[in-house]
């Protein structure tokens, strides 16, 4: 008998060993209902691959776009071909590298000038000087145009005012007049991404409000929904991104006011401010200096040096930004009523990206909600710890608003869980830590 209850509890514990065997499932690439046979990628400088402020074929190389197209061939997608600069212009516009460090740790960069593709200089007038590049000829799949904006798509002569754009176009600036909208839809696809719309809200911010101007809510919604029904025409699928939080790039985060201030409190310690040059109400166009505070952003390429050094004013010569007679110019800074103002019209425009995209059942990438979350908390992907600083987070170049490689696969994998997450298919995400962050020297 007790044998037989020892046998029992054996067989017993086999069968529960048995059902709590864990499963072990097996990840298996699918396209789930998606064609990406052809894939085109639309959008402006983050869709080119543009870095380290400049676009150079390494970049291009680095794109997202190009990152995504590598994992969706292995669920049927098809060759993804990129407007890419030669060898021997392999520099494209120039680009800034990073050669070194001053003694307080300030980084040192220097413009790449060599093996550029530039071709001339147009004046156009009333406008300015384009930038000419060598001639792009072959077949095309990424049609980011850096300095786009949604307001432009439907511009005939834009092909004339942006170099970027001219160098895909088949005619010579001035003869272009092929829209960007009718040129990325002149050939069948079966899928696309979108991140229009950013520089309808980043031109004005990264000027400090006083070069350029927030695209109109109203016209951004009416071009965005053209955009998008001119995409999906013919029933195609694709994935579209919302417009970042601008004070979520060290562009804006990196030279800060309290900074400058510690650094002038060392030689004068009796200095209790910073002045700027500041718009007075969101509802008007005003300006009038005041005292500055932590919630005016400070642009990644003001001259620090200009601080303190005299300048002539209707008072007298007086030091450059500690005065209010002699403010810190509107171009250097956004400042909090500038802020606000921004991030009223990208709430307005990323609002109409997700309305538009949900009525067309279309995969979204929250950039918005993704890169605050990194700016906040950080980013572990991969055992690699990232974030949004200047440099060394290692996901943001050193133009400090586009990406890194590493940035630019972190993004591509978040575009393809969107894409999974709605179509029900099996992506393989990227291999993060295959690409690098900041070349140092």
């Amino acid at each position: 008998m007790k044998n037989l209850k020892h046998y029992i509890y054996i067989v017993a514990g086999l069968v529960w060993l048995t059902a709590c065997k864990p499963e072990i499932t097996t990840f298996k690439p699918s396209h789930g209902n998606v064609d990406f046979t052809r894939y085109i990628a639309v959008g402006n400088s983050l869709t080119a691959g543009y870095a380290d402020g400049g676009l150079y074929l390494s970049g291009q190389e680095n794109s997202y776009p190009s990152i995504m197209a590598k994992q969706m061939q292995m669920v049927g997608g098809g060759t993804f071909t990129q407007p890419l600069f030669s060898t021997a212009q392999a520099n494209g516009s120039g680009y800034l590298s990073l050669t070194g460090f001053t003694a307080d740790g300030t980084p040192i960069t220097t413009a790449v000038t060599s093996n550029l593709a530039v071709r001339g200089v147009l004046p156009v007038p009333g406008f300015g000087n384009v930038i000419l590049y060598t001639k792009y000829t072959g077949d095309n799949n990424n049609y980011g145009v850096p300095g786009i904006k949604l307001l432009n798509i439907t511009y005939a002569p834009y092909g004339n005012l942006n170099g970027y754009f001219e160098r895909l176009l088949p005619g010579n600036a001035p003869t272009n007049t092929t829209d960007y909208l009718d040129f990325v839809t002149a050939k069948p696809f079966t899928f696309f991404s979108d991140w229009l719309g950013n520089n309808d809200a980043l031109g004005y911010a990264t000027s400090g409000g006083a070069g350029d101007v927030l695209t109109d809510k109203n016209t951004f919604a009416q071009l965005y929904s053209l955009s998008i029904s001119k995409l999906t025409a013919t029933g195609q699928k694709g994935v579209v991104a919302t417009i970042p939080d601008v004070t979520s790039v060290p562009y804006f985060n990196t030279v800060t006011v309290r900074a400058i201030l510690a650094g002038v409190q060392k030689a004068n310690p009796s200095v209790q401010a910073l002045y700027i040059s500041a718009l007075v109400s969101t509802s008007g166009t005003a300006y009038a200096p005041r005292p500055a505070t932590a919630s005016d952003l400070i642009v990644l390429t003001f001259p620090t040096s200009k601080i303190g050094q005299p300048v002539s004013t209707p008072y007298g010569t007086l030091p450059y930004g500690l005065t209010p007679y002699s403010p810190i110019e509107n171009q250097y800074v956004l400042d909090q009523n500038e802020v606000a103002l921004t991030e009223d019209y990208v709430s307005s425009y990323n609002s109409t990206i997700k309305s538009i995209a949900a009525s067309k059942g279309l995969a979204v990438f929250d950039a918005y909600a993704f890169l605050n979350n990194i700016k906040k908390n950080g980013l572990v992907v991969d055992g690699i710890n990232l974030n949004s600083n200047y440099i060394s987070g290692g996901i943001f170049s050193l133009d400090g608003v586009h990406l890194t490689p590493r940035g630019y696969a972190i993004v591509a994998n978040e575009f393809i869980k969107a894409i999974n997450a709605q179509y029900g298919c099996s992506i393989p995400l990227a291999d993060v830590s295959a690409y690098p962050g900041i070349k140092f020297p």
